[in-house]
């Protein structure tokens, strides 16, 4: 195990192989140092936790945590196309939609979810750019979406 392995534990987090792509597209590519992570919804086993939109039917603390599944689910992603996660150097961009109530302007607070999970695994490494964007609708209904863009090393 490596050191990032070790944090996971240490955090109480298990990956598993990332959720099955729910259309014609894979998980996460390689392109040159960098690793780019399709959307990645908050599945769990396989399936949505809850649906619908934030400030509505799902609360922002709930939509906060959903955010972070979907970092695991981006890590996941990431690892196995890499293998071995010691080789992030950085995470260097994060993008998160989150399917918001009409009213609803707390985008950055719910995306929160999914950047402090980052730091926690990855430390220093894991501070990066981000974008937080209310959409009107995501795939299945899903709250929340999130890609990340990481550095690796050869």
């Amino acid at each position: 195990m490596g050191r990032i392995d070790d944090r996971l534990a240490d955090l109480s987090i298990t990956l598993t192989d990332p959720p099955a792509p729910a259309g014609a597209y894979v998980p996460a590519i390689v392109d040159g140092d960098h690793v780019l992570t399709s959307g990645q919804l908050p599945l769990v086993d396989g399936a949505l936790p809850t649906t619908g939109h934030v400030g509505a039917e799902v609360d922002p603390e709930v939509a906060k945590d959903l955010a972070r599944t979907c970092a695991i689910n981006a890590i996941a992603a990431i690892r196995s196309v890499i293998g071995d996660l010691d080789r992030i150097e950085q995470v260097v961009k994060v993008v998160g939609f989150v399917s918001s109530a009409p009213d609803f302007t707390g985008q950055p607070g719910v995306i929160n979810g999914a950047s402090e999970l980052l730091g926690e695994v990855f430390g220093a490494a894991g501070e990066h750019a981000r974008s937080a964007v209310g959409v009107a609708a995501l795939p299945l209904g899903a709250p929340v979406e999130v890609e990340v863009t990481v550095r690796v090393r050869s």
